[in-house]
């Protein structure tokens, strides 16, 4: 606590001053999140990402602008993963080797698939599986969000390169049809998957 009414003043104004950024900068916000949602829903691919569970009227354009709409961007789910962030990176010196996570990537668009896989779990019947899967095996729950988010780039890469809607009860056919290990007993108890 100091009574120096230089620094009193001095920091008065500064806090002055801040607050009164406050208001501008919320009507900034609201004006482009008005503007990315009309934007968002004129985009025929909008309809594609809407289909995904978990995904509300802030992620579906975020992940819209990380896929883009030229469907020759990517080449395969891997360069999706890689350029996400989301692929870990091995490296290896001599008989030592270890596995970190990507650096050279954007973060926002790292951020934006962890925080609709871990979003997803809520709503996905085979994805809350698959996280309680990964917390079994000892993952901390970032890990296995991440391990997640690795599995929804596959999918979500099948779903844009084919422009086709997610489909939850379609998937959880293909797994059952596979003997997918994942399902397990909780579909052969639950009947329906949910």
């Amino acid at each position: 606590m100091t009574y120096d009414s230089v620094v009193i003043e001095s920091n008065k104004l500064l806090a002055i001053t801040l607050a009164n950024q406050i208001p501008p900068i919320i009507t900034a916000i609201k004006t482009f999140e008005q503007e990315i949602e009309a934007i968002y829903h004129d985009m025929p691919d909008a309809v594609l990402y809407e289909s995904l569970l978990g995904v509300g009227k802030c992620l579906g354009p975020r992940l819209l602008v990380a896929f883009g709409e030229d469907r020759n961007r990517f080449g395969s789910a891997q360069e999706v993963q890689k350029y996400t962030g989301i692929a870990p990176v091995t490296e290896r010196s001599g008989k030592t080797a270890w596995v970190h996570w990507r650096w050279g990537c954007s973060k926002f668009i790292r951020q934006t698939f962890t925080e609709w896989s871990a979003k997803s779990v809520l709503y996905s019947y085979w994805a809350q599986l698959y996280y309680e899967q990964q917390k079994k095996k000892g993952n901390s729950h970032y890990q296995a969000v991440r391990s997640l988010a690795f599995k929804w780039i596959r999918i979500l890469y099948r779903c844009w390169k084919t422009n086709t809607p997610y489909n939850e009860t379609q998937y959880l056919k293909v797994l059952k049809e596979r003997n997918s290990l994942l399902l397990g007993q909780k579909w052969l108890t639950s009947g329906s998957g949910h």
